[in-house]
């Protein structure tokens, strides 16, 4: 059994938990239930570098943990930075996260969330909303194309956007049409090996009429303005930050280079 593998076995197991502890009815009285949500396509079509930056505890893909960073005050730090948007790793068993860091982070931020986990199922729909995201990814890797519909479906008719995440180019054929935002991972979740050069393999192939963004391995400023120049509208970026000294000024930093190089760039031409 590969990692992605063990990872939806125990999200079966978490989804049956927490039905037992949140029923629908009682997540459809939560206060964040009502609420409308933020549009995280409108920041990613208005801003011309598009940085999402991603909060998480653990990472296993790399020897990464710090359970000791402050939610609150690093999510403010990324706002004042320039994020359009934050990705919250909500996973408990592999990132050490939890849907309570995006209702707490809720009362705090006014940028766009992003749940991010292993969505299988419809309950996590609406347990997304009701604990405050604006927006949830879906893999594509992980669901059949009637599920992406399906959940997607939900999420739009609950004022959720939706995000599509492919990894190969098997992942093209369950694009549909109540999909936001398009993400090209350049994880592989089998192996949990990185290639920046995935961005650019599948590029090409996906349809252009929805915003695309890359996600992980985005390291330096060299590689937001090679996929820029290809067309990317879009980055989610969290190891780069997170396993820095002090994460909230390394995203000011990026972001603030990325802006000046930009500039000198747009001089040029």
């Amino acid at each position: 059994m590969n990692f992605l593998q063990k990872i939806i076995e125990i999200k079966k197991k978490e989804i049956k938990r927490d039905i037992k502890k949140y029923s629908i009815k009682r997540l459809e009285k939560k206060f964040f239930f009502q609420r409308k949500c933020l549009s995280l396509k409108r920041k990613i079509k208005n801003d011309h570098i598009g940085i999402i930056s991603e909060f998480k505890r653990k990472s296993p893909s790399k020897n990464f943990q710090n359970e000791n960073i402050r939610l609150e005050n690093l999510c403010k730090e990324y706002k004042e930075a320039g994020s359009i948007g934050i990705s919250i790793l909500t996973d408990k068993n592999f990132f050490l996260g939890s849907s309570k860091d995006l209702s707490k982070l809720r009362k705090y931020i006014s940028l766009p969330l992003l749940r991010k986990d292993f969505i299988i199922d419809e309950y996590q729909i609406i347990h997304s909303k009701a604990f405050g995201a604006d927006a949830i990814l879906l893999i594509a890797k992980i669901l059949k194309k009637k599920q992406i519909k399906l959940l997607a479906t939900l999420a739009k008719s609950l004022g959720l956007e939706v995000i599509l995440e492919l990894h190969s180019k098997t992942d093209i054929s369950k694009i549909s049409d109540e999909i936001d935002i398009l993400g090209i991972n350049n994880r592989d979740l089998s192996t949990l090996n990185v290639d920046i050069h995935n961005s650019n393999k599948f590029y090409s192939l996906i349809p252009k009429n929805f915003p695309i963004i890359s996600e992980s391995g985005i390291s330096n400023i060299n590689n937001i303005f090679f996929l820029k120049k290809l067309g990317f509208n879009g980055f989610l970026i969290g190891e780069k930050f997170l396993s820095s000294f002090n994460p909230g000024d390394s995203c000011k930093q990026f972001i603030k280079n990325v802006k000046k190089i930009k500039n000198l760039w747009l001089k040029i031409q």
